[in-house]
Parts: C-alpha cells; structure tokens; sequence
C-alpha cells in the first residue's frame, strides 16, 4: 500500500482482544485525521488507493481490522480462516465499543488535529450507531459510503448479490462495476461472503436495526453512495438524511453516483468520488477553521 509513511501496531480491547490498527501518515504535519470503518467481510488494506489519495493530498488515515477481521480476526481465531466474521465476546455491542475506543487512541495521539469518521458499508452502520450513544462531539465530520437507513424496508438483510448475480461467477458483483475488483476479492483470503444472521445470530443482527436520534452535537455529514447499491439506494438514504436534519444536523450533503455499486471508493468513478470527498473535506476544514 503506497503512502508517504505507514505503520503498524495493536491495542486491547475492554473484553481482552487484541485489535491490529494502521497508521499512514503524509510528509509533514498532516491537515486532518481520518477514522477509516471498514465493511462486513473484508479489512482494512483493502483500501490503498482510497489512503494513497488522502495521503497525498495531506490528511492521516487510521484504520482498525474490525474483530472477526483482517489481521485482528486472524489472531482472535488462530489464524482459521473459516470462523472470519465471528466477532467474539461480547459480540455487536463490545465490537462498537471497540471502534469508539480506536477513536480514543487516535485523540490521544493526535489530541490537537481535527478527526473525521470514515465509515463503509457496516462501518457506516457502525457510525450511525456511535451517533446514537453521543458520539457527535468526537469528531468534526462524518462520511457515510455504502449506507442505508436502518430499518425494514429502507435496508436489504438477503442476499446483497441476487441482482447482479447474472453478471458473472464470483459473487461479488454488487461491489463494483469494475471486474478486477470482483477478481481481487476472490482472490483476496481475507475477505468472504457475509451472511450477517449467520456470523452475528438473531440478536447482534437486529441490533443493526435503529434510527437517528437527536445528535448530542451538531456534525457535518456527507453520504455517499451508489444508485445501484443493494444494501440500501436513493430511498433509503434520502430517509436517512432527512432523519439527521430532524435530529439536528444543519450540514447534511448527500452524492448518488449514477449506475455505481455498493463499493463507490473501488468504482468505475472512483477518482470522482475521491475529489468529491476531498472538496468535502476542505471545506469542512475551512469552516473550522473561520
């Protein structure tokens, strides 16, 4: 993964597991911090050219391998690669607890810089849940990609692929409409289909399930997303965002990308959808700082 500078390293969670995190820094003193959630069934270093932008373009990415993933799912396991997805002791609510604590441990190391929360796919869920226990004041944005309004009928719990399975074998269709990124998942061993009531069970799933609450502190939001996202589409996300205006979000901007997929940061536009974050960013930034 090309970055000015990168690093490794682990903290431990409050039930004991042990999370991997990463750091890529740009040269100098970076402008903002970003908090990078990643999705259900993959990890963290699936997203190099997503950081190689945003690093180059001045900003300090961090990102955790979510438990039951990547290099943290690895150890929790010892190294079985078929119980990935199985997020370990105290399920949902110690896995969420363990993205704020990683929030935590980037303030601590960078107590003076502005930090935006990043998250895709279940790592927006996850920020949308972290919104709902007065989290707003942590950060001074937050990027929701590959999201949807959590509740039946505004977000799809089946089978996320049944759309474009006509489109090809791989079974990552719905991602992208960029074949090498079908292909790189296959061939990825840290990624795998996910079945959420199956990894999760009955009761971490539903948990999933919720509405916006009154934000504790008003936060920018931007939401990104694909017109042809199975997880949730326009629908969805426009109930989404007119649920943060009515809980007290004053900058909510939302971007549908026409024809893109689920994955918008591995798209066919995704040098689109980078500059479109990076203006987002910027004058987010700006506004802080005026």
């Amino acid at each position: 993964m090309a970055s000015e500078t990168s690093s490794k390293d682990v903290y431990i969670d409050a039930s004991g597991v042990t999370i991997h995190y990463y750091r890529w820094s740009p040269r100098g003193e970076p402008r903002a911090i970003v908090q990078l959630a990643h999705g259900l069934g993959e990890h963290a270093q699936r997203y190099g050219e997503l950081v190689q932008f945003l690093t180059q373009s001045g900003f300090e990415v961090w990102a955790d391998d979510h438990r039951g993933h990547g290099a943290t799912g690895l150890e929790q396991w010892g190294g079985d690669h078929s119980k990935l997805g199985k997020l370990g002791p105290g399920g949902m609510p110690a896995t969420l607890r363990a993205v704020r604590d990683f929030t935590q441990v980037i303030r601590e190391a960078r107590p003076d810089q502005p930090l935006f929360f990043l998250g895709h796919s279940w790592g927006s869920i996850m920020g949308q849940m972290i919104l709902n226990r007065g989290g707003a004041n942590h950060y001074d944005g937050m990027i929701l990609t590959g999201t949807a309004y959590r509740w039946p009928g505004f977000m799809n719990a089946g089978d996320l692929n049944a759309r474009h399975k006509h489109l090809g074998k791989i079974g990552a269709e719905w991602l992208s409409r960029d074949v090498a990124v079908h292909e790189a998942w296959r061939d990825d061993p840290l990624t795998f289909v996910a079945n959420t009531m199956k990894l999760f069970g009955p009761v971490d799933a539903a948990r999933l399930i919720g509405k916006p609450k009154k934000l504790d502190t008003d936060i920018p939001l931007l939401i990104m997303i694909g017109s042809d996202d199975s997880l949730g589409g326009e629908k969805s996300v426009t109930k989404l965002a007119e649920a943060y205006v009515a809980a007290g979000a004053r900058d909510v901007e939302v971007q549908i990308y026409d024809q893109a997929r689920h994955e918008v940061f591995n798209e066919t536009n995704r040098a689109e959808v980078r500059a479109d974050l990076l203006m987002w960013l910027e004058g987010r930034l700006q506004g802080a700082n005026a």
